[in-house]
């Protein structure tokens, strides 16, 4: 949301000073940079309605722990979650806090909010039957065979490797040339991925029948045009994965990574390798797959033990 009319001309230069530093110095995601932007808007243009004028430095001095519970209820009524109202109250907290390194203000509002409780939702992932029956399918659903084996090799990342579809579709050949897979993902982070025999074999596969040739730093996953991969593709083939194989609307692109990382738990693997091949920065991320395969462990007990 734009700040032009709801914020002077001093406020509007430091949201712009902070912005670059989120982009420049700490380096987030272009996506995580804008939703950050748009909750700091919302929250600009809730505060010139709440206190009837356009928002100046004084009006931040100003600010009271009961405006900032103001904004929370308003967005809250506005039907907005818990997990949408801690991001925005982070990126308030984090303007602050600019502000503050910069000698420009500083505000005691903040620090007697609490951020809003979350239920955590747990990843839903597909049983073993289940992903490889998706793999499977894939090429009987596509009647050109390049493009047929390019979705099987994207899909066979998801699952077997643990991409998150946004990687898998930014591989190059140089990403490919040693024994694991080099990828590039949150914040730039970069880790190796082993690779299975399987999943070299369908990209190698794709390569050979792919009608074009990207240089060794492109994606090597195109569209019919030749121009890069769009993910709406493969959540489409998805889609028709589950409708020909009658999975759950939970089974997403996204699903096979956390089927990657569950499946991988439930055989023992260790939780810090698993953090490691995800490319998750904290452990905390990962530690929600004990749950998941606690949950999977319990529902089988229920199911077979005789005093269940």
């Amino acid at each position: 949301m734009s700040t032009a009319f709801l914020a002077d001309q001093a406020v509007a230069a430091r949201i712009a000073d902070w912005q670059r530093d989120l982009g420049a110095v700490r380096r987030l995601a272009p996506k995580t940079l804008e939703a950050y932007t748009r909750d700091l808007g919302q929250f600009i243009a809730f505060l010139a309605t709440h206190t009837g004028g356009e928002v100046g430095l004084d009006t931040l001095r100003q600010l009271r722990a009961a405006d900032i519970r103001a904004f929370l209820a308003f967005r809250r009524n506005a039907e907005v979650g818990s997990r949408s109202l801690a991001r925005a109250l982070s990126a308030i907290r984090g303007f602050f806090g600019f502000l503050e390194r910069e000698g420009v203000l500083s505000s005691e509002a903040l620090t007697t909010i609490r951020t809003p409780r979350q239920q955590r939702g747990l990843p839903r992932a597909l049983t073993v039957v289940e992903a490889r029956a998706t793999i499977a399918t894939t090429d009987e659903l596509e009647d050109v065979p390049w493009v047929a084996a390019r979705d099987m090799a994207v899909i066979s990342l998801l699952y077997g490797a643990g991409l998150r579809i946004s990687e898998a579709l930014a591989i190059t050949r140089t990403d490919l040339e040693a024994a694991s897979l080099r990828v590039t993902g949150k914040g730039g982070r970069t880790r190796l991925v082993p690779l299975l025999a399987q999943v070299r074999q369908a990209i190698e596969a794709y390569l050979g029948l792919c009608p074009f040739h990207p240089g060794p730093d492109e994606p090597i996953f195109r569209g019919k045009k030749g121009g890069p991969l769009s993910p709406r593709l493969i959540q489409l083939r998805l889609e028709q994965l589950r409708s020909a194989l009658g999975l759950p609307p939970s089974a997403t692109p996204h699903a096979l990574r956390h089927s990657f990382a569950t499946h991988l738990l439930g055989r023992g693997g260790d939780l810090r390798m698993i953090q490691e091949l995800l490319g998750h920065a904290s452990l905390s991320t990962t530690q929600i797959y004990t749950a998941v395969d606690t949950d999977r462990l319990l529902e089988a007990y229920r199911s077979a033990h005789p005093r269940a």
